[in-house]
């Protein structure tokens, strides 16, 4: 199993209809998920800096294919063309990445 962290901005004025849409977010979003073995996945949201924080645990055995099979998902492109527009990536993210990632520097069970 691996930890993962990520970090976007959200505009402001969309923080109400993304907090909305994920609340209620589509059964085959949520199937696609799981296949891809993501699990335990939590969005945090900091107020007032606008910052998304995610957090997940894949228990795959590879991330670039389960990635790519969730980003063919139509459904998930959907999803993804919803909400997009409501985020805000940072600056310093890596290239190639919309939610950048961060290091684990501390873990206890």
């Amino acid at each position: 199993m691996i930890r993962i962290g990520q970090v976007i901005g959200v505009k402001p004025e969309e923080i109400e209809e993304y907090t909305r849409l994920h609340a209620e977010v589509w059964p085959g979003v949520l199937d696609k998920i799981a296949e891809c073995g993501i699990r335990n996945y939590t969005i945090f949201l900091r107020e007032p800096e606008n910052l998304l924080f995610a957090y997940m645990e894949y228990h795959g055995d590879d991330w670039a294919a389960d990635q790519a099979k969730m980003a063919a998902d139509p459904e998930t492109q959907r999803w993804w063309d919803i909400n997009k527009p409501k985020q805000a990536p940072l600056d310093t993210r890596e290239e190639g990445e919309w939610w950048a990632g961060m290091r684990e520097v501390f873990h206890v069970d």
